[in-house]
């Protein structure tokens, strides 16, 4: 990762644009050098059949969620392990205005690094609390709130020694499924975060840096759950990266 974030630093010195999202093809992530796409993404042509995008478009609202939704610690009839968080934020646009009414998801291993999957086989328990999964939508301030816990690191067999820092991912939809963003949201100190071929994968240090929350303690709980703020920039030089090209 050194050699090619210091390639990108001269690419930058010598006047080269910043990419806007990280290379699909990252060797030092290895999956993504036999499961990226080969050939040019298809684009749809709203303007020829508009229907064929809105059609398969999401249609959620005010009555399609529930408090319970946002707060990953109380979907289930026990407590989850682990440290609790708040986590918020805004959603914006390349102006700085809130985006408003806009589908948000997380999902998340739970505090022993352990996602609520059957294909996660890290021999770490599960907890019977907790599934890890959540959606709210933004307010009229483009704000969204979710109550978890903290996820913890788990290893994964990229390269020799590989671990995974703890991350929250995120998807947002626009007005329509093709318009869906998907990125991960990192925590601010984590020694591991040096170490993450995926996070790597962003060259830019200053998008990179954009990725980590910054913990408010405006925000913590008196004797319940710390704060952590992350904005959401969905486009422009500010823009939070995504995993997918805009």
């Amino acid at each position: 990762m050194a050699a090619l974030h210091a390639a990108a630093e001269r690419d930058r010195d010598g006047g080269a644009p910043a990419p806007e999202h990280p290379a699909r093809n990252y060797p030092p992530y290895r999956s993504s050098t036999s499961r990226h796409p080969h050939r040019p993404l298809v684009e749809i042509d709203h303007r020829a059949d508009p229907e064929a995008v809105e059609l398969s478009g999401p249609a959620f609202g005010v009555t399609d969620l529930t408090d319970l939704d946002a707060d990953l610690t109380r979907q289930h009839p026990g407590e989850p392990l682990g440290e609790r968080l708040t986590v918020t934020g805004r959603v914006l646009d390349r102006g700085g205005r809130p985006v408003r009414g806009q589908l948000v998801e997380i999902w998340q291993a739970n505090a022993s690094g352990r996602y609520a999957h059957r294909r996660d086989q890290h021999p770490a328990p599960l907890d019977p609390n907790f599934t890890g999964a959540g959606r709210c939508l933004t307010d009229d301030e483009g704000r969204y709130a979710f109550t978890t816990v903290k996820p913890g690191a788990y290893p994964w067999r990229n390269h020799d020694n590989a671990w995974r820092p703890a991350h929250i991912h995120f998807s947002l939809f626009g007005t329509a499924f093709t318009q869906r963003l998907i990125t991960q949201m990192y925590f601010p100190g984590d020694p591991l975060l040096p170490y993450d071929p995926i996070l790597g994968s962003v060259t830019d240090p200053a998008a990179r840096a954009r990725l980590v929350a910054a913990y408010d303690h405006q925000l913590t709980c008196p004797e319940r759950s710390l704060g952590y703020r992350w904005d959401i920039v969905l486009d422009g030089p500010s823009a939070t990266w995504t995993e997918e090209g805009r």
